[in-house]
């Protein structure tokens, strides 16, 4: 019996296949936004989410924890610049949320300090508490110096001492408190807040002397 043969039939060859194209940064960023703007993260909670690590960080300083409290006022710090970027990037910000911001920086900074400062006077470091309070009186004045300035049409972002290096400056002081950091990165806190608070002056009297244009 003959064997049957089966022809087998050309398969015709498909559309050739396209290389995934890979996605650039710039792509990313926008799809990252898009699912920013979709969830319901809100600056405003990423500014409060900082304020309790802050928070956080006081109440460990206060139990002389202090590279515990260094990470969480770090990591609440961290919050701080990310709100703001969050807030330009997804649509989301409002006026309140920016004043909201500001003013709990400030918060921050002095609750932050203020736990510091209790330490100092359990140990009876008179010297130490008394920087301690130069220095929340002269990083609330460096901010509201600019506020100011800003209110009289002058921009005032000058000065050595601004918020991200005074928190440089206290984070390395927590976290390196075993090491005897503390109490130098309060000094030098002091002193350079109180500098820049000089040089902010001298700046906005520099900028109000200058003649003004004429109007056109």
């Amino acid at each position: 019996m003959a064997a049957e043969t089966q022809q087998q039939q050309p398969t015709e060859p498909g559309p050739p296949s396209r290389p995934r194209r890979s996605t650039s940064g710039a792509e990313r960023l926008e799809l990252l936004r898009a699912r920013l703007i979709a969830s319901r993260l809100t600056p405003n909670a990423i500014s409060l989410t900082g304020f309790a690590l802050n928070v956080l960080a006081a109440a460990l300083i206060w139990q002389t924890e202090y590279f515990w409290g260094g990470v969480a006022f770090i990591v609440g710090s961290i919050m701080d610049t990310l709100d703001g970027g969050y807030s330009r990037m997804s649509g989301k910000g409002t006026p309140f949320g920016a004043f909201l911001d500001s003013t709990l920086d400030r918060i921050e900074e002095g609750i932050v300090l203020t736990a510091v400062a209790a330490t100092f006077a359990d140990r009876g470091d008179k010297l130490a508490v008394a920087a301690v309070v130069v220095a929340v009186m002269s990083s609330l004045v460096v901010s509201y110096t600019r506020a100011r300035a800003e209110a009289l049409g002058v921009q005032c972002k000058v000065g050595l001492a601004t918020r991200a290096i005074r928190v440089t400056i206290l984070s390395a002081g927590l976290v390196f408190a075993s090491l005897g950091a503390l109490e130098p990165a309060v000094y030098v806190l002091a002193g350079l807040s109180s500098f820049t608070v000089l040089q902010r002056i001298l700046h906005v009297r520099s900028e109000l002397a200058r003649p003004q244009a004429p109007a056109v």
